[in-house]
């Protein structure tokens, strides 16, 4: 009996902390802010214990924040809607030494770069992601990536090979970056789809291509980089691509290093088959870059011949995606309709919401609405202690609880717009 006694103690304690991992799992699964610290005093003290935490399928813009330290491990991330920030852009450091060679001979589930990203509506901002393999040369990603709407700011991005920066969605592709410092060597810059680059830096390590550009699957998709510096090793290229591409630089300055030779398709004279289809023509488009010591003529003023294409100042990251994005749009998400049901409230806005906390609203009148579900959808439901009429929804604000917001990738948060025509 002393023996079972024993026993049955030991199966309660153990059921106790698996209730308690899993009551800290399901805490952070709901938290819209999580801490990762080395030192103990966050959420997590690594970020694949912070990644691990993630819902399978996240609807609402979560934000894991790196405090500083150099954390020694690479990530994958497949949940959208994640926002990756780190405390401080030098001290915080995300780094691990890894070849895509080495990968490719042993794959694991992570993937080959230091962070792998597989989901769409991310945001990294204000870190240091370096892979730390010590060759000049061969292929090595610091950041790889196959989904759209990828947001990075005020980041170093870091790695002496190739294809630092290679996010690889071909048919819907968007990426914005700006205040952003890229290094490495051959093609470190390398997008396909649509990207925008702006107020950056970019420092090549060899005597190749710092940027290439594939876009082939659309027409209009195109490469914008803008008030930009390239500098690198003596002799370094400017660019280069294999499928169809376009390149737009404006105010960009070139240091003196950079050689003479005009961004160019590779081709493969000894194996005609491998050569790429080439039926657009070269379209590679300049303003007011300038190299210092001098100028090459390749990089004139030619925004002329663009094609549909009016001035400089129509080249905005929104134009850049077709209208389809606009990463540095402040509007908010908007109600489209709405539904009375008693003392219940139904708004449908125009994007998803993110939901933070349990916001309470309050219109001019003074009715009060208190959050009930919808987070993560475009229909977020309310309810208020008596029946909702139609005047008890103008002027609709948030008066305490939390916050509604946007929850596409944008540069900014974008609170909930809540005016209503209640006509």
């Amino acid at each position: 009996m002393i023996k079972n006694a024993a026993l049955s103690k030991e199966r309660l304690i153990i059921i106790s902390i698996m209730m308690l991992m899993s009551c800290q799992q399901l805490i952070a699964q709901h938290k819209a802010f999580i801490i990762v610290d080395q030192t103990g005093n966050g959420d997590f003290t690594s970020l694949t214990a912070a990644i691990n935490s993630l819902p399978m399928f996240n609807y609402e813009r979560k934000t894991i924040f790196v405090k500083n330290g150099v954390y020694e491990e690479k990530i994958r991330l497949d949940q959208d809607n994640i926002t990756l920030q780190g405390e401080d852009r030098i001290k915080t450091i995300i780094q691990f030494n890894q070849l895509r060679s080495d990968w490719d001979r042993a794959k694991d589930s992570i993937g080959p770069a230091v962070i792998n990203l597989h989901a769409d509506d991310i945001i990294i901002r204000n870190l240091t992601i370096q892979n730390t393999q010590p060759e000049i040369g061969p292929h090595a990603f610091a950041i790889y990536g196959t989904g759209t709407r990828t947001i990075i700011l005020n980041c170093n991005v870091f790695s002496k090979g190739g294809d630092t920066v290679s996010l690889w969605n071909y048919k819907t592709g968007m990426y914005y970056h700006a205040d952003c410092h890229f290094q490495g060597a051959v093609d470190f810059v390398c997008p396909r789809g649509w990207c925008f680059i702006k107020n950056s830096e970019f420092y090549e390590y060899k005597e190749t291509a710092a940027i290439w550009h594939a876009g082939g699957f659309q027409q209009d998709q195109k490469f914008v980089i803008v008030n930009s510096r390239f500098d690198g090793v003596p002799g370094f290229k400017l660019g280069r691509h294999h499928y169809e591409a376009q390149f737009y630089l404006l105010n960009c300055q070139f240091s003196e290093t950079m050689s003479d030779e005009p961004i160019y398709r590779v081709t493969y004279p000894d194996d005609p088959s491998r050569n790429r289809p080439f039926n657009w023509g070269e379209r590679y488009y300049f303003h007011n870059c300038h190299r210092e010591a001098a100028d090459f003529g390749w990089f004139k003023d030619n925004l002329s011949s663009a094609e549909g294409l009016a001035s400089v100042e129509d080249i905005t990251a929104a134009w850049t995606f077709n209208g389809s994005w606009d990463p540095e749009t402040n509007i908010g998400p908007r109600i489209v309709e709405y539904h009375i049901i008693d003392n219940e409230v139904l708004f449908r806005f125009d994007e998803q919401i993110s939901v933070i906390g349990t916001p309470l609203l309050e219109s001019e009148s003074g009715s009060q609405f208190r959050y009930k579900s919808g987070g993560g959808s475009d229909t977020i439901g309310f309810t208020a202690r008596n029946s909702v009429e139609k005047k008890d929804l103008a002027g609709l604000k948030i008066r305490s609880g939390g916050k509604l917001s946007g929850t596409i990738a944008t540069v900014r948060e974008r609170p909930a717009d809540l005016n209503i025509n209640i006509q």
